[in-house]
């Protein structure tokens, strides 16, 4: 059976919902998954780190991150499948769960000994995916979720985010996880690179055809 018959992207969207899903439902079982650094030092509780990126605050939430991952997580998924045959299938899961693990080292490291800290969201391993995306299309039309009908090459709309990421993290205190969004995003632009380092040279001469 070739990989592309079995979407990955699928299986984990599907699981995402399940697990949130149950988590709306049950607030005991959100305390148990939630991504708390002050449990997780003093419980060694380290599997936090993946089931926090399982559950969701409320359902706007929950389809915000899934509707991004559709859109792109299909994509990439047959990208790895036709870069690395044998491997496809790894190596995207390493992409994706790599993403969410990478995305709360920074916020662990800064608040484990803090146990107000709480967080969750797939919001890292989604960034990881959209930014492996744009490591391959670069200049694939991207447009805001809330403003469908202004286009943009994905690169353009990829630094722009990153940037509003890392000005956000350092001086905006409104709930979001801004370092999971920008952490996400590197680990998906690294990951790939590493990969599969040619990759970077077909990005490169794709951004070239935008210079004058």
């Amino acid at each position: 059976m070739q990989e592309s018959l079995f979407s990955l992207t699928n299986f984990i969207l599907v699981l995402s919902f399940y697990i949130s899903y149950r988590a709306f439902q049950n607030r005991g079982e959100l305390e148990k998954w939630i991504f708390s650094p002050y449990l997780i030092k003093k419980n060694q509780e380290y599997y936090r780190f993946l089931s926090s990126g399982l559950i969701h605050a409320n359902g706007m939430h929950l389809v915000l991150n899934l509707f991004a991952l559709y859109m792109f997580g299909n994509m990439v998924e047959m990208f790895f499948y036709a870069q690395f045959p044998n491997a496809g299938r790894t190596l995207y899961m390493l992409l994706y769960f790599g993403g969410m693990i990478a995305a709360d080292i920074v916020p662990y490291l800064r608040n484990e000994n803090n146990p107000a800290y709480r967080s969750l969201g797939a919001s890292g391993a989604v960034s990881a995916v959209v930014f492996s995306f744009i490591l391959f299309a670069p200049l694939a039309p991207m447009s805001f979720i809330f403003v469908p009908f202004v286009q943009f090459p994905a690169i353009a709309l990829g630094v722009l985010y990153l940037a509003y990421s890392y000005y956000a993290s350092r001086n905006i205190s409104d709930g979001i996880g801004h370092e999971a969004h920008l952490f996400g995003g590197l680990f998906g632009l690294a990951f790939t690179i590493i990969a599969d380092p040619s990759v970077f040279a077909s990005f490169l001469e794709q951004i070239r055809t935008l210079l004058p």
